[in-house]
């Protein structure tokens, strides 16, 4: 099972991860150790990522889900994942770039992958950047993310799970936990 929590930077995707990660023992890949020097470097001079900034880092990104996946492990990524394109890629690695009108679509979904998605007030959010300290991403970026978000709809052919981010780390975590316990086989009851 991958989990790739998504969401605009200050939603709380490196929190909710690393307390799933405790919770459930799996390992946690954060998506802003995958950005490249250059990212890191424009991001905290305040300045917004262009999707071919994006595009590198989101490959990236994608060899370890997929490295994940074909291991059969059970892995969190962090991920801003704000496009449907770039959740396209992290799917799809670079099969998403030769989409075409001729050839079939790629699936929105993989099997046993499934984002979740933290959203909530743009306010709410922008408080929580300006409090944290020590990230690069400044709290002026944010109406950038927003402006660039496309978020993933309830009953889309997106495996997605909707996770507000005024709700506690436990509360999401038990809203994961149910969507876990959902996907298990039933028991056979044989006497």
């Amino acid at each position: 099972m991958i989990y790739i929590i998504m969401g605009v930077s200050g939603s709380g995707k490196s929190s909710l991860g690393a307390f799933l990660s405790e919770k459930l023992g799996w390992p946690l890949h954060e998506g802003d150790s995958f950005h490249s020097e250059e990212n890191v470097a424009k991001m905290a001079r305040g300045e917004a990522l262009t999707d071919q900034d994006r595009f590198p880092w989101l490959l990236r990104l994608h060899d370890v889900i997929e490295r994940e996946r074909c291991s059969g492990s059970d892995a969190l990524v962090a991920c801003s994942a704000l496009k449907r394109f770039y959740r396209l890629i992290l799917l799809h690695g670079s099969k998403a770039f030769s989409i075409s009108t001729s050839s079939p679509p790629l699936p929105h979904s993989l099997p046993n992958t499934f984002f979740l998605y933290l959203h909530g007030n743009q306010e709410v959010i922008r408080q929580r950047m300006v409090a944290r300290r020590g990230h690069f991403m400044k709290a002026d970026l944010l109406n950038s993310q927003f402006d660039v978000l496309e978020p993933p709809g309830e009953g889309s052919e997106e495996n997605v799970i909707h996770l507000d981010v005024s709700m506690s780390l436990i509360d999401m975590t038990v809203e994961v936990e149910k969507h876990l316990n959902s996907l298990k086989p039933p028991r056979l009851n044989i006497h």
